[in-house]
């Protein structure tokens, strides 16, 4: 234990006075290390250091999170070009809408048409052949009986050549040739506008005879 120094032996705790203690405090006080002026450089520093740290790592994820998108961390995956791109839409697809505003009432939505009385389209051997006697049928109309996939229906068909364009007729005829399990090539708007004008002087609807003559 370290010895008092020489000037505080000679007073005892038990004897000390209010002079004494006021004489040792202002000796510790003397002694007692000078706080430095102003704060300290380092933790400001640190504080700079930090702040700059948390500004430029929000700048780099805000450009390079790639909107945090799965696929910028597959490191299969293609770079993405950023573009959204637009749905496909099909003549077949343009095509329902036709056949749902025209066609449906008489051909039903499952194309099975109405028992005698509208032949069906699922299946039939007429819709999935000549494209030339079915575009006909929709330009000019049909009468009289006509055998379909081997039953025999009579019944009228309104022409629609001067309801629908090219490309509807087109459209809902594509439609009608692969929809239900029928798989017939598509039915170009351009065969459509040259079948039209081959046949415009035409007044009367198609029988079923004619059509045939037509061949495949």
């Amino acid at each position: 234990m370290n010895a008092a120094p020489d000037h505080l032996s000679g007073v005892e705790q038990s004897g000390a006075t209010d002079d004494s203690l006021q004489h040792v405090h202002e000796h510790l006080l003397h002694h007692k290390p000078e706080k430095p002026h102003g704060y300290s450089a380092t933790p400001l520093l640190l504080l700079g250091l930090m702040c700059t740290v948390v500004f430029f790592g929000s700048i780099y994820l805000a450009h390079y999170s790639a909107r945090f998108d799965p696929l910028a961390y597959n490191e299969n995956a293609k770079p993405s070009s950023g573009k959204i791109e637009p749905p496909v839409v099909t003549p077949a697809m343009l095509g329902r809408r036709v056949y749902n505003n025209t066609c449906i009432t008489c051909h039903q939505t499952n194309g099975q048409g109405l028992a005698g009385v509208y032949p069906p389209l699922a299946g039939s051997d007429w819709a999935q052949g000549s494209e030339e006697r079915i575009i006909r049928i929709v330009l000019h109309g049909l009468n009289g009986p006509l055998t379909v996939s081997g039953k025999e229906i009579s019944s009228a068909m309104a022409p629609l050549g001067t309801v629908l364009k090219d490309d509807q007729i087109a459209n809902a005829l594509t439609y009608v040739r692969q929809e239900w399990g029928n798989n017939a090539p598509e039915v170009k708007p351009e065969t459509v506008a040259r079948i039209r004008a081959e046949t415009a002087s035409r007044t009367q609807p198609w029988t079923a005879p004619e059509l045939l003559k037509l061949g495949n």
